[in-house]
């Protein structure tokens, strides 16, 4: 267990770290885009989530793509700049920027479900992961059709492979963001039970 003075030494730098991975996650990339390309407030369309699913929804498929890769590259600059000054600063930084994307101050803490901004984490912190997220994604969706249940199926897997790598402290951290995922998809497990979910290409 650190000591006090090794705790008084690194708690700002923690700090900093959290707040800094924080307000660059909390940038809504998928409500700014969507209002430059005139599509209003995305927010009001289809699920309501600022998230690349939702803008897709829109039938801008630029737009999405460009939603997936802003809100990914969040995550990975954050966890990126500040693992210059160690791994338990990119660990925090990732975990601020992953709960600044799903609760963004500047949108009363309601943002999307952070699957994009947990693969660009991924990605700084441990990109054989992201190899396997990718992975069980793909295999899923082909199989299914099912966004979501790709998306969960993956962050299922991400934690256990980079226990199994000996990754501890970045399983851990994954641990914690795939559980939340969960926690942010409960509406999408109700409808895959119910059978109502809309799959990938479809209109519903």
């Amino acid at each position: 267990m650190p000591d006090p003075i090794s705790w008084s030494h690194s708690l700002p730098y923690y700090l900093a770290a959290l707040v800094f991975g924080y307000l660059l996650g909390a940038i809504p990339f998928g409500l700014i885009f969507a209002r430059l390309a005139g599509l209003g407030d995305i927010r009001k369309i289809g699920s309501g989530n600022i998230g690349a699913t939702n803008v897709l929804r829109s039938g801008r498929k630029g737009i999405a793509a460009l939603t997936l890769l802003a809100d990914m590259a969040k995550g990975a600059l954050a966890a990126w700049l500040a693992g210059r000054f160690g791994p338990d600063p990119a660990v925090i930084a990732g975990l601020g920027a992953f709960l600044g994307h799903c609760f963004p101050v500047w949108l009363k803490f309601k943002g999307g479900k952070g699957v994009a901004t947990y693969v660009g984490v991924l990605l700084a912190l441990a990109w054989q992961g992201a190899l396997v997220f990718a992975g069980v994604w793909l295999a899923v969706a082909a199989v299914t059709r099912y966004s979501s249940l790709s998306a969960l199926a993956a962050t299922l897997a991400v934690p256990a492979v980079l226990y199994w790598m000996g990754d501890i402290q970045v399983a851990e951290l994954f641990m914690l963001m795939s559980a939340l995922v969960w926690l942010f998809h409960r509406q999408n497990i109700a409808r895959l039970l119910s059978g109502s979910e809309s799959r990938i290409g479809g209109k519903g």
